[in-house]
């Protein structure tokens, strides 16, 4: 890292500074950072705003959607002017006026098989924030591949779920190990059909802003290997261990 943090940044990024788990050099590795979101939805959103926040020198962000009624509750980047104009473009420019200095690129296309590897390369970290298994299973089949570090988030009602995997790790078992493709319907993840507290999408869209910053800096307990499970209603936590199938 050759480069110093000027008195901007320095006093920008000050209370995360001061930790000593982050200090100087851990600011200018999340500078240095690439983080890709997939989804501007409830969950990407605040990710987004708190990686944005935290100083990420570099975001990419997907999503094909315009902006519904219906989603303003829940997606906090949006509001009631910015119906039916396209979510990424209007997430930018909300994000920019948190941080100028990061660099947004925008996608305002649906992931597929074709244009995956194009997108991914550029990123060295990324988000699921996905509502439908088709996709999630896309990504986590390619950042296996491609041996990224993938955190994926699902909601639904008053509940959250949260994976890490580090694919850099040979051992490290995959959303696959957890759900079985054949056996599952997208509406679980649908609040359409499910439904959704927005309090939640809130909660676990930063915590999975949290889990990336964490891996960056490669500092405390991660959940590589783990999904953990939150009842935000009755207020639960579980931490439960994945196995990685023989033939995975």
């Amino acid at each position: 890292m050759n480069f110093k943090l000027n008195k901007n940044q320095i006093e920008r990024f000050s209370r995360q500074i001061i930790l000593k788990n982050i200090g100087a050099l851990g600011q200018k590795k999340i500078i240095q950072s690439k983080v890709l979101i997939v989804g501007m939805g409830g969950l990407g959103c605040p990710a987004a705003e708190f990686l944005v926040r935290g100083g990420v020198g570099s975001l990419g962000i997907i999503d094909p959607d315009i902006i519904n009624l219906s989603n303003i509750h829940r997606q906090s980047l949006f509001n009631i002017e910015d119906l039916k104009k396209s979510k990424v473009y209007v997430a930018r420019e909300k994000l920019k006026k948190i941080n100028q200095k990061i660099k947004i690129d925008c996608y305002k296309q649906r992931l597929s098989k074709k244009n995956c590897s194009k997108i991914f390369n550029k990123y060295d970290y990324i988000i699921d924030g996905t509502d439908n298994f088709k996709t999630k299973f896309l990504i986590n089949d390619f950042c296996k591949k491609t041996k990224k570090i993938l955190v994926t988030g699902a909601i639904s009602k008053f509940d959250g779920h949260i994976f890490l995997f580090d694919f850099k790790n040979k051992i490290t078992p995959c959303i696959r190990n957890f759900f079985q493709e054949d056996e599952i319907s997208d509406d679980v993840l649908n609040c359409e059909f499910e439904g959704i507290l927005g309090t939640v999408a809130g909660i676990i869209g930063t915590m999975l802003a949290n889990e990336i910053l964490k891996k960056i800096l490669d500092i405390g307990k991660n959940l590589n290997g783990y999904i953990l499970i939150i009842d935000l209603l009755n207020l639960n936590f579980r931490k439960v261990k994945l196995k990685k199938l023989k033939n995975d």
